[in-house]
């Protein structure tokens, strides 16, 4: 049972892509790219700028990190950690958000921190042996992630006293 978290409930999902300014900024390497081969010739240059353009938006889309909550597991960008070691997740917007990214940010915990999204949410590690003692995650919408936090916490709580009584009471486990 190598990957049992796959058939799970997808809980939550969002990808941390850029904000439209970035692709506004980013839209210019096209035309860049045109003014470099107008010499060559104007129709290949024109291509060639729509292209570089479609190419960056897509990259920069692609290249995104996503945060899941998908059964008991909470995944932010290549990082993933089980429900039953997450405290109470904080939501924060607006000042309260700027100062926990700022002067707030715990030096030992793990971020994933995207600039243009003003909304995070700040999730304690209980696990001892884990050596950051929280998670602080960038997201537009840190009501929902929070709830969807609780959730998978409730469920691998549950699930973990499912199989405390099971194996209690003498029957096999899988």
């Amino acid at each position: 049972m190598q990957n049992a978290d796959a058939d799970a409930p997808l809980t939550y999902r969002e990808r941390l892509a850029p904000s439209l300014w970035l692709f506004l900024a980013a839209a210019v390497g096209g035309p860049m790219v045109s003014l470099s081969f107008v010499p060559v010739g104007a129709g290949l240059a024109l291509v060639l700028g729509l292209v570089a353009t479609a190419l960056i938006v897509a990259l920069m889309i692609l290249a995104s990190p996503r945060v899941v909550v998908r059964g008991r597991t909470l995944y932010a960008g290549r990082a993933r950690i089980d429900a039953r070691w997450l405290g109470e997740p904080t939501p924060m917007t607006g000042e309260e958000a700027r100062a926990a990214r700022g002067p707030g940010l715990s030096a030992r915990g793990w971020h994933l921190i995207r600039g243009g999204i003003d909304g995070i949410v700040v999730v304690p590690v209980t696990d001892p042996a884990d050596p950051a003692p929280d998670w602080t995650l960038s997201t537009r919408t840190p009501d929902r992630l929070a709830a969807a936090v609780d959730a998978a916490r409730r469920r691998a709580r549950l699930e973990d006293e499912n199989a405390a009584s099971t194996s209690a009471s003498g029957a096999p486990t899988p």
